[in-house]
């Protein structure tokens, strides 16, 4: 036979059997798509409109911040290459010049300042303020550099900047918040796809990050508020990774052939936020019996399998500013004679409110617990995003009675729990007192860390003195993963999805 007959029937034998064979790219990733479930939906991708965990899981990949975390906690460069303190209260910062949006324009010290103005804004109203507001000036001094002047000494603001995600100055002036908040344009790992309501955020990989490249070309955040449907689509391989685990799924999980639990322990506190401008939990009595009235070891063991770390004091071992203080011990008889004492207010109603973010074993126990005193307490269920609302929006007459609170300031510094859980300046305190706040100011612009750890046990102290709020434990965090899924953890819950691969 002819060599050219032969070899056009090789070839047409290579083709067909190429057509037949799966072709197999060796340098293909082993998945396309990496699937999350969170426990609700993300109420904003606007990353300075609002701090909760199932927005701030998407919204961490599209945008970089100031400062990072490595996977041990320690506060390392990210835009911000470099600094020196010109003053107490002055810092010089050297940013990254090879950044880029996801449009393409760079991003320039312009940008950095526009960030800071605009999250410490009146005007945007922004729920993380607070935390930044210290803050009073930025200015552009070089092409690749930054000067932030705060008010007095901030020694938070290095743990803090880790959260301060950088926005695009020219894009939100042109399409203002409310288009941005939709369409989000960062220069993180991930790019914004999509946003199906009530269903899922899409992400696709930013193939010219400056950084580590993720691993998945493609990430999906779906909102699953049922945790026993999350554990579900684990088990059936619809979702890779689910968040807010509860100890009797983790139990449930243990020795399945396709996912398993990861745990570690959270900066997190877990409390109760008592109103203390609405009766009737304005009431020092009524305060006081629940604080004596919840046995917390109790929780711990009953429902988290002993896991988490009782505390009386927001501030936890882990964060700069630490130091122990004596708390309230369980003694129910007393709390008792408390009720007992307050009278006829101890059985005005309390609403009790609560979002599916939360471990509802826990809350209802709660319940329980201070009905057992002989209160008044109902349960209100609310969506994460109408529960946030409650928290922040309108005076303290207006807002629930009481709230379970599980708290991360993501920064591991005291700063970051205290003054926005107790100052009477911050959206998020039910608290007005200001002896307190005046303790609280001068712990957040104290250098000595020895007299800044004194003031924070002295705010603390005045918390369990007037029984402000009430700190029930440290958390872990508790997820569970599909076994290939190569990810770990961190005591900030940061969700890194260019940290993650598969095996």
């Amino acid at each position: 036979m002819h060599q050219g007959v032969l070899i056009h029937l090789f070839g047409m034998a290579a083709a067909l059997f190429m057509a037949a064979t799966p072709v197999m790219a060796a340098e293909a990733p082993a998945k396309d798509t990496v699937v999350i479930d969170l426990s609700g939906e993300t109420s904003n991708c606007d990353p300075h409109l609002q701090w909760s965990v199932n927005s701030y899981a998407v919204y961490r990949n599209i945008f970089d911040n100031m400062l990072t975390r490595d996977q041990e906690g320690k506060v390392i460069p990210h835009i911000a290459v470099s600094w020196k303190q010109l003053a107490d209260n002055k810092i010089e910062f050297k940013l990254r010049t090879d950044v880029k949006f996801h449009d393409g324009t760079p991003l320039t010290p312009e940008d950095v300042v526009y960030t800071i103005k605009r999250i410490t804004s009146k005007e945007l109203a922004s729920p993380q303020r607070s935390q930044f507001e210290a803050v009073i000036a930025a200015e552009a001094t070089a092409p690749d550099t930054v000067v932030f002047t705060t008010k007095a000494p901030y020694p938070a603001l290095f743990s803090q900047l880790t959260k301060l995600s950088i926005v695009p100055k020219a894009y939100v002036e042109k399409v203002g918040s409310e288009t941005f908040n939709l369409k989000p344009i960062g220069s993180g790992p991930y790019k914004f796809v999509s946003w199906d309501r009530g269903v899922s955020i899409k992400l696709e990989r930013n193939d010219a990050y400056w950084g580590q490249k993720g691993f998945f070309p493609k990430a999906e955040f779906r909102f699953v508020p049922d945790a026993g449907t999350r554990v579900a689509d684990l088990r059936t391989g619809k979702a890779d990774l689910t968040v807010d685990m509860n100890s009797d799924l983790i139990a449930s999980i243990k020795n399945d052939k396709v996912c398993e639990p990861r745990i570690t322990l959270s900066e997190r506190v877990a409390f109760v936020r008592t109103n203390n401008g609405h009766s009737p939990t304005d009431n020092r009595l009524i305060r006081f019996a629940m604080a004596y009235g919840i046995d917390k070891q109790g929780l711990i063991d009953g429902l988290n399998d002993g896991r988490d770390r009782l505390t009386h004091t927001l501030v936890v071992p882990e964060m700069a500013g630490y130091k122990p203080v004596q708390g309230l011990q369980y003694d129910p008889e007393k709390a008792k004679k408390l009720v007992a004492e307050a009278g006829a207010v101890a059985k005005e109603k309390m609403v009790f409110v609560t979002a599916p973010a939360f471990d509802q074993r826990v809350v209802q126990a709660l319940q329980q617990m201070m009905n057992d005193l002989g209160m008044n307490v109902v349960i209100d269920m609310k969506d994460q995003t109408s529960f946030l609302k409650a928290m922040q929006q309108g005076e303290l007459s207006t807002r629930p009675h009481l709230s379970l609170g599980t708290w991360s300031g993501g920064a591991l510094d005291a700063d970051a729990i205290a003054y926005p859980l107790l100052n009477s300046t911050s959206a998020w305190s039910q608290t007005r007192d200001p002896e307190l706040d005046k303790v609280l100011e001068a712990a957040r612009s104290c250098l000595d860390p020895e007299k800044r750890a004194d003031l924070y046990a002295q705010a603390s102290k005045i918390a369990i003195d007037n029984a402000y709020i009430l700190p029930l434990f440290q958390m872990c965090a508790l997820y569970a993963a599909n076994k290939h899924l190569v990810w770990k953890p961190s005591i900030d819950e940061n969700i890194f999805l260019n940290r993650m691969s598969w095996k």
